[in-house]
């Protein structure tokens, strides 16, 4: 190993000074590596850098004599003494000046990795370009370039390249204006994609190896305090980590700036790769304005859409205006099947305002889990008759179109009993799916009870909380699939709901190769096709609300009548039962009612009266009781349902915003909810203005402008004035769809409200905590037999925040959840305050959840949501290093030891002392009972195992972790 060492030190030194003359003279301003696999060798990639050189006067000599760089290859935990180099030629016909004194030079090999693991790529040009100001003194002395990239080369996540960056990384920035930069990353692979801030780094020397540029300063502190394009100071730097719009707003001094930002690659929540990307800033004092693009809305479609977006850029000087584009979804990058994307300017040139036309004619092979990127740069230049033109600094602008393509929705779903010899089964059929992408899936879903649900295009498959399960996979080209519950038979009596969903493999990937993974997003879920039984509940049809006040507020509550049950009799009984809350769980019962089940009785309706509605919602429920040997037996209790609960939305001086939500079993979308305020000039009557078409949640939202929409009953307009008061009410719409239920639709008043345009101000940023679990400090056993779990939350609300008071007048707290870190958080709770700062949310299966908090004042108006604190789970899992397999009941299992916390899946190997695996399972409780998969008795001895647990976490997909160990086998 010495001699090895040895031998790769000496040939670095012989690599260097054979190619030092032509390795030390260059002016490098940016780059970054990529790699792509080469087909047929899952350990075979063209790896490519792109460096982008200096050609001014001064350097171009330099960068012309860049024929080559050094390219190391390295294993991610070794030193770089181990690093294995190699010279990448320059391939020369890809050589091209992109503007700016600024030449792209492209250096591509094919490498073949040793093995599988994680490996870094690392690339070092000797000088880059001189007095860059935010690199410290050093700067000047000409600091060597280092960028590089990571990759992980796994069978378990599957195949895979890195992205692609297709926005060069030289762009023209303007002093004390506003600077964006988007790299216009691309995955071929439809893996997500996040961006990270870096510290730019230089070579150590020490074979590949780079390091933190001690000098370093984001370019806004470089010259502070800076402020930014609106005035406000300090300067600001940052990047978003989901679009990757790098953001320096402003610059404040004229000169050279480089930055560097990570771009991540994950699958499945496991991060597969990243690459580094250093890039150059040129600020100019310019006498100029940047022009501007019209940002564009995120859109989502369906598979086999045209779509056709208008993209519009001005520039108030008039000057002349160049529009382009970049994103794989054109020919000219060829990361995606056809058909392509084509982008026409017919104007391009033109002064002022130029337009552009995207059209892209998706298909089935589109269709992936990740949105399609598509950047778009506008940038302008001199007019013929301006002084001066090559004095004139061209500044750009960017804006990026977001596409999601979902699978179109698989239609025709029926299901009919069929005779099985488990007992009840239903075959469940549909009509051939449009998009049969080799590999593709349907899954089918069933639920107990039939209910609609929000089908939302933007987040295909079935949305979470549904109450739906899987129950079985089949190909695409399946057209049925008989459902007898594993062979157990469905429930007599019980209504059931199935629903399928296609999924997808991911787009690029060839299904064929070993280590294949799916991952390529879903398909809108289906209508359901429901199974009915005559319905043995009374279901809740109203909760209206009558009054509002704070002492003598009223709600109407109405339901229907249930069938009586099989060997049932009356008498029978509602229990009513109450919560202060859209969401609350602590219920009151407040009135007992017999009946007799007879057709006409006003027994189905409540009214709720000495509410205070205007601070609270209310959600009720029933419980159902009939008699049987002379007492009365709980049969059920209905599902929720709540009060529509009103709220102002952001506040303008001319305009006033409405919101509404309510936790209801049936649903409000895709209906007309009507808006209603009130008539100053006959004070109570309140004058329909607006019927809203709402098609989900985030839908329910209304602006008021003054304007009467509605004549029907009248026109009525104001002048919206930020002095005055208006009152408000909104009418919901709803429905079960469920041919049994003849009150339909059903129509729900919420609270009034009366508000003013002049509260502009939202409350103050809460500051929410989580009582953290210390893994370290946690037995074996320490959870169990514990099935649920809780997390406890607690926040804070500040006096002041940026040296101004907060508003103290704050009614609520709203408390989001998401189970997983990254999905966008739902409403877990309103909580009325001041009375309560803290909840703890029980119930869990476990702790992994993130959370945020917002504030409510009394206008409605809602803060921006606290900091997000996440909780995971602690995973606990033991294994024994014996195993008796010998009938007496003791040690003849080789399993984990008791109590395994949060155990998701499992992947066990058992190899012999030669490395010959004799036995493998997925099952989570393993039980080897030392015997070969086949069935045969494995001969005394030691073993070695080898174990991948996915543990429940807050990350998407678990958190892996893996366990090796030895087993001694006794006989």
């Amino acid at each position: 190993m010495r001699h090895n060492l040895r031998f790769q030190f000496l040939l670095l030194i012989l690599i260097s000074f054979a190619f030092g003359n032509k390795a030390f003279a260059t002016h490098s301003r940016a780059g970054e590596i990529t790699a792509k696999r080469v087909p047929g060798n899952p350990l075979a990639y063209d790896v490519t850098y792109t460096g982008y050189f200096d050609v001014s006067p001064a350097g171009i000599g330099a960068a012309d004599s860049q024929t080559f760089v050094l390219m190391y290859f390295y294993a991610g935990s070794t030193d770089g003494a181990t690093a294995t180099p190699r010279q990448v030629d320059r391939i020369t016909s890809l050589t091209r000046n992109i503007g700016n004194n600024t030449t792209q030079n492209i250096y591509t090999t094919r490498y073949v990795f040793p093995s599988a693991g994680n490996w870094n790529i690392s690339v070092t040009i000797d000088n880059r370009n001189a007095n860059i100001l935010n690199l410290g003194p050093g700067s000047t002395d000409r600091l060597n370039f280092y960028v590089h990239t990571t990759i992980v080369i796994n069978s378990f996540v599957g195949l895979n390249q890195t992205p692609v960056l297709l926005n060069a990384p030289i762009d023209i920035a303007a002093v004390g204006q506003r600077f964006i930069h988007n790299p216009g990353a691309f995955d071929a692979d439809g893996d997500s994609i996040a961006y990270r801030l870096y510290t730019p780094q230089q070579s150590t020397r020490r074979g590949g190896l780079g390091e933190n540029i001690a000098g370093y300063k984001h370019p806004n502190l470089a010259f502070p305090p800076g402020s930014t394009e609106g005035g406000q100071s300090p300067a600001t730097f940052s990047i978003n980590p989901i679009t990757g719009d790098l953001i320096w707003d402003a610059p404040n001094t004229k000169g050279l700036y480089n930055v560097a930002f990570v771009v991540e690659e994950w699958r499945q929540g496991i991060k597969i790769g990243e690459i580094v990307r250093d890039m150059q800033i040129i600020v100019e004092d310019a006498k100029n304005d940047r022009p501007k693009l019209d940002l564009l809305p995120d859109i989502c479609v369906e598979a086999g859409t045209l779509i056709n977006q208008t993209v519009k850029a001005t520039d108030k000087n008039g000057d002349k205006l160049t529009l382009t584009t970049s994103s794989g979804v054109y020919q000219a990058t060829a990361l995606i099947s056809p058909a392509y994307a084509t982008f026409s300017v017919p104007q391009q040139g033109a002064q002022g305002t130029v337009t552009g036309l995207f059209s892209w004619q998706t298909g089935c092979s589109h269709i992936r889990e990740e949105p399609y990127d598509v950047l778009f740069k506008v940038e302008d230049g001199p007019v013929a008759g301006t002084p001066n033109p090559a004095l004139f600094r061209k500044l750009v602008d960017i804006t990026t179109l977001s596409i999601r393509v979902y699978g179109p929705q698989p239609v025709n779903l029926r299901a009919v009993p069929v005779t099985d010899a488990a007992g009840k089964a239903f075959r469940v059929s549909w009509d051939a799916y449009k998009c049969q992408i080799p590999g593709a899936k349907i899954s089918i879903y069933r639920r107990e009870g039939c209910r609609v649900i929000p089908i939302d295009v933007c987040s295909p498959g079935l949305p979470a909380g549904s109450g739906y399960e899987k129950i079985a996979s089949v190909g695409v080209g399946e057209l049925f699939y008989v459902d007898n519950n594993n062979n157990t038979g469905l429930k007599a009596g019980i209504s059931y709901s199935y629903r399928i969903v296609v999924e997808f493999p991911r787009p690029g990937s060839n299904i064929t190769e070993p280590g294949y993974l799916a991952g390529g997003g879903e398909s809108l879920v289906s209508e359901q096709v429901c199974i009915e039984v005559p319905l043995q509940m009374p279901v809740i049809t109203n909760v209206t609300v009558d009054a509002t006040s704070e002492t003598k507020g009223e709600i109407t509550v109405k339901w229907i009548k249930p069938a009586l049950p099989e060997g049932a009799s009356i008498p029978a009984q509602y229990k009513l039962f109450r919560a202060t809350g859209l969401n609350e769980s602590v219920y009151t019962n407040i009135a007992t009612i017999n009946t007799n089940l007879a057709a006409g009785a006003p027994d189905t309706i409540f009214v709720d009266k000495d509410l205070n509605t205007v601070a609270n919602a209310y959600r009720y429920k029933i419980e159902y009781y009939y008699t049987e040997g002379g007492k009365l037996v709980k049969l059920d209790e209905t599902e929720a349902a709540s009060s529509v609960r009103l709220s102002q939305g952001p506040a303008s001086p001319t305009t006033i915003r409405l919101n509404w939500t309510a936790n209801v079993p049936w649903s409000n979308d895709g209906r007309k909810h009507r808006i209603y305020r009130e008539d100053k000039s006959k004070p109570g009557t309140f004058n329909r203005i607006a019927e809203v078409s709402v098609q989900g949640p985030q839908t329910y939202t209304f602006t008021d402008d003054g304007t009467d929409k509605y004549a029907q009953d009248g026109t009525v307009n104001v002048v919206i004035a930020k002095d005055s008061v208006y009152c408000y009410k909104v009418e919901t719409e709803g429905s079960y769809n469920n041919s049994q239920i003849k009150v339909d639709p059903l129509y729900n008043f919420s609270q009034i409200i009366c508000i003013s345009a002049a509260d502009t101000t939202k409350p103050c940023v809460p500051v929410l905590a989580i009582d953290v679990l210390n893994c370290d400090s946690l037995k074996a056993d320490s959870f169990c037999g514990q099935k649920t779990f809780t997390n406890n939350l607690s926040w804070t609300y500040p006096q002041s925040a940026g040296g101004k008071d907060c508003d103290q007048a704050i009614v609520a707290y709203r408390l989001y959840y998401t189970r997983y870190e990254g999905d966008t958080p739902t409403l877990l709770k309103e909580i009325t305050a001041p009375v309560a700062t803290s909840f703890a949310h029980e119930g869990l299966t476990s702790f992994a959840g993130c959370y945020y908090v917002t504030a409510v004042n009394k206008y409605g108006t809602e803060s921006a949501p606290s900091n997000t604190v996440c909780k995971d789970n602690c995973p606990i899992f033991k294994l024994p290093n014996v195993i008796t397999p010998n009938g007496d009941g003791k040690n003849d299992l080789f399993k984990p030891y008791d109590c395994p916390s949060f155990v998701q899946s499992l992947e066990f190997k058992v190899f012999n002392r030669w490395g010959a695996k004799v036995f493998d399972t997925k099952d989570v409780n393993i039980s080897w009972n030392g015997q070969t998969n086949s069935g045969s008795d494995l001969a005394a001895g030691q073993y070695y195992y080898e174990v991948t647990v996915y543990f429940e976490s807050v990350q998407k997909g678990g958190k892996p972790a893996q366990f090796k160990g030895w087993v001694q086998l006794l006989r």
